[in-house]
């Protein structure tokens, strides 16, 4: 693999090879100044393969960065080793933070700083809080919107302001809104077109009609976004989610996603980040079919991960059909190809948005089935039928133990796994926030049901009485999360598909059954995905002398036929 400034130096010429070569050479400049200010240690090498990811916005978690530190103690005793931080630059809010109208600079009110401060006191106070993670543990990721900026970006004001503004270009204007016929709507049901008009010209927007798409055919946009990235690599930042990448460039005549000067773009990042701090996190989000998103892996010169989509509804397909063969198809090789070595997929039940069922591993038949299951009420329809926006404990049916049988599923098949702030304790939907934010943004989007705020003193309560239903879930969802945080092989293993069957030799589809395997460590899972107990053949011997599973479970084997008793919704993890 080419040094990174080499890289950097051979996408610039392959992108702008027109442009002048000023631009570069200062950057360069710039970059290796950059480099030579940090004094953070290395990271250790992959160490995302490893983690156990918490997603929060930090003022529905607990109010500010203040609040959160906090938490960090909880956050520490739950397993958790990286936050990462749902949008928390600067922003109007219109779309939860992912309209973003000042790069270096996080809220005020986040950080518990009056609204006059300056960019530098907002900078100090949240090294301080990155400081205090690290010193347990907890790395830091965050989010940020390269596609777009909010209508309210200063960047878009100049633009907008005359047709010759010198940050006109940063965005992409038309004399019309014909142009990009092909790049389809992504909010259907919110948004009619991907053009705006403002004065005598449109503005061109994959997203609402307030986040104007960016223009990298401009190369002064490329180095102004890199640039952002490096002011927060200064900072101690351990990763980026970097949101919405499959549109960042717009070609006539195609669909302006996935698009090669896409990967480039990407390409550029990455040895960017290499070049200043190897191993700080690059993490793909796009929601496209697998054999798309491992294109954003590059030859391992892209994202160093991606979130799995599509393998986020096939395991709500499963659990439904009480049947293995979804999640077994969707991490074939058929389907999820073989991704670089150093890469990593990230998996998860539930974010910060609907559960997915566009452009994802489903036919119109898995989305019907999907959805006419799981979209239990009809304000939990998002897109018109493109999703469900429903918390965990709701798709569950605010049932404990399918809870834990999920996260059992999700925390050992491959993969890093993201836990959704709240649902670690079951959180249900919130109607108030959402119809607290229909009157705010002026948007009836569904996906504000799954956010709201944590009242942590009835939160505690509530954890400290065994009986109630969030102690429940959280015991068993934390002891998944320590289990699996102590084994490499969960985070780095291969798959290995098994068929289970009973002691006359009958397959048991209703449980699921896989190896993983890393090193010379071997771990079996067994999952019962029914609501009857089961009773089937020990895959390996070692089970039946067994008295416990990793996790501390009892085992209990038949003495007449030697079968092994699973409970309904039960599961096991075995050493073998």
């Amino acid at each position: 693999m080419k040094e990174p400034k080499s890289k950097i130096r051979q996408i610039w010429q392959q992108l702008y090879p027109d442009a002048d070569s000023g631009i570069l050479s200062s950057f360069m400049e710039k970059l290796d100044k950059a480099k030579n200010e940090i004094s953070f240690p290395p990271h250790e090498k992959e160490w995302y393969k490893d983690a156990i990811v918490y997603s929060l916005y930090v003022d529905l978690f607990n109010k500010d960065f203040p609040g959160l530190e906090n938490k960090l103690d909880y956050l520490q005793d739950l397993g958790v080793n990286c936050l990462w931080l749902l949008p928390i630059l600067d922003s109007p809010g219109k779309d939860a933070g992912f309209d973003i109208k000042d790069y270096r600079s996080i809220r005020p009110d986040l950080l518990g700083l009056p609204p006059e401060s300056s960019n530098d006191e907002k900078a100090a106070v949240f090294a301080g809080f990155l400081d205090k993670a690290h010193k347990k543990g907890i790395r830091v990721i965050f989010d940020i919107a390269i596609n777009h900026t909010s209508d309210q970006h200063p960047w878009f004001l100049e633009s907008r302001s005359s047709a010759d503004n010198p940050f006109r270009d940063y965005y992409i204007w038309a004399e019309d809104d014909k142009g990009y016929r092909d790049a389809r709507i992504i909010f259907k049901g919110l948004c009619e077109s991907n053009w705006e008009k403002d004065g005598d010209q449109y503005f061109f927007h994959r997203f609402f009609e307030f986040q104007p798409d960016l223009n990298y055919r401009n190369p002064d946009v490329l180095i102004a976004m890199t640039e952002n990235l490096i002011f927060w690599l200064k900072l101690g930042v351990d990763g980026f989610r970097a949101d919405a990448i499959p549109y960042l460039w717009k070609e006539e005549g195609t669909d302006c996603e996935n698009l090669p000067q896409t990967h480039m773009l990407v390409k550029f990042f990455r040895a960017v980040i290499d070049h200043i701090r190897p191993q700080t996190l690059l993490l793909a989000e796009a929601c496209q079919k697998p054999n798309e998103v491992v294109k954003y892996f590059g030859d391992g010169d892209e994202c160093h991960a991606g979130y799995h989509f599509p393998l986020m509804p096939q395991m709500f397909k499963a659990l439904h059909m009480q049947n293995s063969s979804p999640v077994a198809d969707v991490l074939s090789k058929e389907v999820t190809p073989d991704i670089p070595k150093e890469s990593q997929w990230f998996t998860f039940l539930r974010c910060h948005d609907e559960l997915s069922l566009e452009l994802v591993y489903v036919t119109e038949e898995d989305r019907k089935y999907i959805h006419d299951n799981y979209c239990l009420k009809p304000e939990w329809n998002f897109r018109l039928g493109q999703g469900v926006s429903a918390r965990l404990s709701e798709l569950m049916e605010r049932d404990p133990d399918r809870i834990a049988l999920a996260y059992a599923m999700m925390l050992s098949l491959p993969g890093t796994p993201v836990i959704y702030y709240g649902d670690e304790f079951g959180k249900f939907n919130d109607r108030e926030y959402y119809e607290e934010m229909i009157k705010l943004t002026g948007k009836d989007d569904t996906r504000f049901l799954v956010r709201g705020k944590l009242n942590w003193d009835q939160i505690e309560s509530e954890l400290n009485d065994s009986g109630s239903f969030s102690s429940k879930v959280y015991r068993q969802v934390s002891k998944l999360i320590n289990t699996r945080k102590k084994y490499p092989v969960f985070g780095r293993g291969i798959l290995e598909m098994i068929e289970v069957s009973d002691t006359d030799g009958n397959n048991v589809h209703e449980v699921m059954g896989y190896h993983r395997t890393y090193s010379c460590n071997s771990i079996l899972v067994l999952l019962n995905l029914s609501d009857k107990e089961k009773h089937v053949s020990p895959p390996t011997a070692r089970i039946k002398t067994s008295k416990q599973d990793m996790l501390g479970q009892a085992v209990i084997i038949d003495e007449g036929n030697k079968s092994l008793r699973i409970p309904a919704k039960g599961y096991y993890w075995f050493f073998v």
